[in-house]
């Protein structure tokens, strides 16, 4: 299997990108929610409760309600729904960019016979699971806390509607490496992802990092710039798995992820966070996209193998994190064919070419820009009985989503409706690109 190699810290910057304020056409939400009890904010926030509300309208080239058609359970069916817009990079046809100057330097740097691995497949390897698994909840799905072991001032505060046996990356009993836990609300259109997440015996979580992504976005960028998530690059984990709902489809309509050993401390859209472990200039930065040479002849291989190397060819790998050479990610399934993905090692680095990366930002040139802006976070009312609804409505700007916390997590829209049990205070995180604003609101229970 892999190893990973985890974090660096990096310096503090933003992203040039612009996106569309939270409550432009927003509407209210509908949802109510239950409090868990007691006050306070951050990193996991407290009190959890009922499904986090909705409304409004997304971003991005889908509709809300194309989340629907998204199955529910472990390893659930997308039914070719595709996570951001059409736009967004991850899923933009790279087979005609131009090749990048440095190309040849950059494959010989990464070893130009070194195979691909399918880092993903079918029963388990040495006791573990094969690949990174996703869950997929409905709205219904109770929101819990998540307190945060490592990059707390770089995540996403809960509550997340993370169930208790989501599955874990190296599960059933997993011991050690990533330990991603991703999970998808095909209600709220909402991604999020987990890194060295442990269960708690109430429902709750324990993880080094958690990201929330907007899955109905266009931008490259939805998370402040140099900020981790729950991969080294910054970038979603699931928008990059190689799952087999798709190639029994013919298609895989995305880039994949892929890992390598070294990176340098540089980071080319749609990555925003580097983990460098290498001084070289040929070392790939983090995001650098290979595609495969489109005179690479794939008739030899089976007809799902072609399915993932013709994506390979339209829309290429996108480097992630630091690890194994040329490992690509997938979800487990039981229908993968192991051996017929072991085949995949016969295509070496040689068959690859790094596409044209500019911008590669570093330290030096980070884009600045303003954080979200508030103009307003009210309750009403701000006194009530035990278990009363209060409806927190908020007027935000220039942010790629929000967050309510604690009890209502990742919502659309400009309001939404809680059930305190008792004082509680309650934070609005707005986040973008270029950093993060919160409001606070305080509402008495009598």
């Amino acid at each position: 299997m892999k190893f990973s190699c985890r974090r660096l810290l990096a310096a503090t910057g933003a992203l040039v990108l612009a996106l569309a304020c939270v409550n432009c056409g927003g509407g209210t939400t509908g949802a109510t929610l239950a409090a868990g009890g007691g006050s306070g904010s951050g990193s996991g926030g407290s009190g959890s409760g009922g499904s986090s509300g909705s409304g409004g309208s997304g971003s991005g080239g889908n509709g809300q309600s194309a989340c629907g058609a998204m199955s529910t359970g472990p390893g659930a069916s997308l039914n070719a729904f595709r996570p951001f817009g059409s736009d967004n990079l991850w899923n933009k046809d790279i087979s005609g960019a131009p090749v990048d100057p440095n190309s040849s330097a950059s494959i010989n740097f990464i070893g130009p016979t070194i195979g691909m691995h399918a880092d993903f497949g079918s029963g388990l390897y040495q006791g573990s699971i094969i690949g990174i698994p996703y869950t997929v909840v409905s709205g219904t799905q109770a929101p819990v806390n998540v307190t945060f072991t490592a990059y707390g001032s770089e995540s996403d505060p809960g509550p997340m509607p993370v169930p208790a046996n989501a599955q874990i990356e190296g599960g059933p009993n997993p011991t050690g490496g990533d330990r991603h836990v991703l999970v998808l609300d095909n209600d709220n259109c909402f991604l999020y992802e987990l890194f060295s997440a442990v269960p708690n015996g109430n429902g709750s979580w324990n993880a080094d990092s958690a990201a929330v992504w907007d899955l109905l976005s266009d931008a490259d960028a939805q998370r402040p710039w140099t900020w981790t998530s729950a991969d080294a690059a910054g970038l979603p984990i699931f928008l990059g798995l190689v799952r087999y709902d798709e190639v029994a489809a013919g298609q895989i309509p995305h880039a994949i992820r892929f890992t390598l050993p070294q990176s340098r401390a540089a980071v080319v859209l749609p990555a925003t966070h580097w983990a460098s472990n290498s001084t070289s200039s040929n070392a790939p930065p983090m995001g650098m996209r290979l595609r495969l040479k489109a005179s690479y002849d794939i008739a030899g291989f089976s007809t799902n193998m072609q399915v993932i190397l013709s994506a390979m060819k339209k829309y290429g790998l996108i480097m992630a994190d630091n690890g194994s050479a040329m490992y690509i990610s997938g979800a487990p399934d039981s229908r993968w064919d192991n051996d017929d993905l072991h085949n995949l090692g016969q295509v070496p680095a040689s068959a690859f070419e790094v596409i044209q990366m500019n911008p590669v930002y570093t330290a030096s040139n980070l884009p600045q820009g303003a954080a979200p802006g508030i103009a307003s976070f009210t309750a009403s009312p701000t006194s009530v009985g035990s278990g009363g609804s209060v409806s927190l409505s908020w007027s935000v700007s220039n942010a790629s989503y929000v967050i309510v916390s604690p009890q209502a997590g990742a919502v659309r829209g400009t309001s939404v409706t809680v059930q305190p049990s008792q004082t509680t205070t309650y934070t609005l995180y707005a986040t973008n690109q270029y950093g993060r604003s919160t409001a606070t609101v305080i509402v008495n229970v009598q």
